[in-house]
């Protein structure tokens, strides 16, 4: 499967493959948070696009497009690949991407902000666009929560996108069902509470044992609450490809980065 990124411009788009890493997650005590392995996946799913120059946007509560105020570090950046301005009013912060993305037929890309990236003071909006048939750009978009000042710096991730099947919802038949219904999993449910609870308890009095482990492990290492190995693809870490340059790019035949 193809995805194709066509750049607009003579610059090299400002998209990366998605870091796991996350500033909030290394100053956890001991980097806890990274314990949490859907969080860390979740952080590598897909690729992200970053701000090429630093930015400082302020919002002064009003709905007119020049109630919003940008300044870039580099003015000139303006309109390239990764600049922002203000497009929309209502406190609507723009990135341009600079680029235009085809998917195979049937595909689309899911467009949102960087994952697990709080930020203050501003949200970001998630889109879904048809890229396997679309000659339209698009643009990532973030609005105030409340008047004042937020900064972006260079290398900040300001959008986040992965390829999403456009059928998915009408494959999927959701359907409610009791616990009991599936013998199997309510057994390693009821292990893994009992499990768990114990743990936990040996935690708040201090167990020698439960100190030094300080977590339990089952899901991160892929195994089911009795022990037994889950499935063969079981993911700790997601090896997402950069994009490779174009084939007629001046000096860089067919190259690949990484």
């Amino acid at each position: 499967m193809k995805l194709i990124c066509h750049t607009l411009s003579g610059e090299d788009p400002p998209i990366r493959p998605a870091s796991q890493k996350r500033q909030w997650m290394d100053d956890t005590p001991e980097s806890f948070a990274y314990r949490c392995l859907p969080l860390v996946v979740a952080n590598q799913h897909g690729w992200e696009v970053f701000a090429p120059h630093g930015l400082t946007a302020r919002w002064n509560g009003g709905v007119a497009m020049d109630d919003v105020e940008v300044e870039l570090d580099q003015p000139l950046s303006m309109g390239r690949p990764g600049s922002a301005m203000a497009n929309f009013g209502s406190g609507v912060l723009t990135f341009e991407m600079g680029f235009l993305l085809r998917t195979p037929p049937g595909w689309n890309i899911w467009v949102q902000g960087p994952v697990n990236q709080p930020k203050d003071g501003i949200a970001p909006l998630t889109g879904v666009i048809e890229t396997d048939w679309s000659p339209y750009t698009f643009t990532m978009n973030w609005r105030f929560t409340r008047p004042g000042e937020v900064r972006f710096e260079a290398g900040e991730a300001i959008a986040h996108l992965f390829p999403v099947r456009r059928d998915l919802f009408e494959r999927i038949q959701p359907e409610l069902r009791s616990i009991h219904a599936d013998p199997k999993t309510a057994g390693q449910l009821d292990i893994w509470r009992e499990s768990r609870s114990d743990f936990m308890k040996r935690l708040k009095t201090h167990d020698p044992q439960a100190a030094e482990e300080k977590w339990q492990k089952g899901y991160f290492r892929g195994l089911k609450p009795d022990g037994t190995k889950g499935p063969a693809d079981h993911k700790t870490k997601l090896r997402v490809r950069p994009f490779a340059p174009a084939p007629d790019k001046p000096g860089k035949p067919g190259r690949r980065r990484g």
